[in-house]
């Protein structure tokens, strides 16, 4: 099947390995342009760029595909699907018809369920037990096409934005494949999405770092994970800005904020209901350690209190 490719981080590039491996045809891959990284701030290629690069596959990113000029190289390929992944580039009705069948894309949740940009940090965050991934024939809203399958995905109890991601990546590169060997019987059995049971997961802000000790233990804990790698969840102690990796939530009691106990277990801090052990630990500009390692060099004591 010769297809296009539009997808920009990690997710997306495990999607483009199977395809490739599958033995598709990919006629162009598009990917947001590259940005600076690092701290040398060096413009950086997105890892579906650095994919096709290694297949030889021809690269086009442009910073928007809203007029003719930007649209003009899809037109001539001749194309049966755009599979989309991840992108980051909203896609106009335009493009959205120019391959025979359509566009699809692989979103990482079981639509309606967290239509957005963060379904992954957010059904960590709200407790989700379940998300997965939905192959969906794309249409011009935000995510509310029908959908051609639904391949659910267990959340643990450990599992972390980072460790679902790549469950998820996985899910999603074998359901696209899946999905493209019978295209036909699933574009005739599209379901349109439900009205009930939308929700919409929100781009994850820098500012929802800092952790409320007026929240429970269970909803801090929740969210640790959810912000793990990016951005990572963060607490004060005075004028030192500390990283909060990994916690679980104990019981306790005492004002928020209040440190209960520091041992090589973690340090105990009370919540507004409950408290929350948290194990694993970074300094600015440190690397993060297991609470034993951290603690060496910590200034923490019990009884003081931590804000946000």
């Amino acid at each position: 099947m010769k297809l296009i490719f539009a997808g920009t981080p990690e997710f997306a590039a495990t999607a483009l390995k199977a395809l490739i491996a599958a033995g598709h045809e990919i006629v162009m891959v598009l990917s947001q342009p590259d940005r600076p990284a690092g701290r040398g701030m060096k413009l950086l290629a997105s890892p579906v760029k650095q994919v096709a690069l290694e297949h030889g596959l021809p690269v086009y990113q442009p910073e928007k595909l809203r007029t003719d000029e930007q649209q003009a190289p899809l037109r001539a390929l001749d194309a049966d699907v755009m599979v989309v992944a991840a992108y980051g580039i909203i896609l106009p009705q335009a493009v959205l018809d120019l391959p025979r069948q359509g566009c699809l894309n692989i979103h990482g949740s079981l639509l309606p369920r967290w239509r957005g940009a963060a379904p992954i940090q957010r059904a960590i965050e709200t407790g989700d037990s379940e998300t997965g991934i939905t192959i969906m024939q794309m249409d011009a809203g935000l995510d509310t096409g029908a959908m051609l399958s639904l391949h659910p995905v267990a959340i643990s109890a450990t599992d972390t934005s980072r460790s679902l991601h790549d469950k998820l990546a996985e899910a999603g590169a074998q359901a696209i494949v899946a999905a493209l060997a019978d295209l036909p019987r699933l574009q005739a059995g599209a379901t349109p999405q439900p009205a009930e049971g939308v929700t919409y997961a929100e781009k994850i802000r820098k500012d929802e770092a800092a952790l409320d000790w007026q929240q429970p233990a269970d909803v801090l804990a929740r969210r640790i994970r959810a912000f793990d790698p990016f951005p990572g969840c963060t607490t004060r102690h005075g004028e030192d800005t500390i990283k909060c990796w990994s916690a679980q939530a104990e019981a306790g009691s005492g004002q928020p904020g209040q440190i209960l106990d520091i041992s090589p277990a973690g340090v105990l801090v009370a919540t507004g209901s409950g408290a929350l052990r948290i194990t694993e630990l970074q300094r600015a500009g440190g690397k993060r350690l297991p609470a034993r390692e951290w603690l060496a060099g910590s200034k923490l004591a019990a009884g003081e209190l931590l804000c946000s």
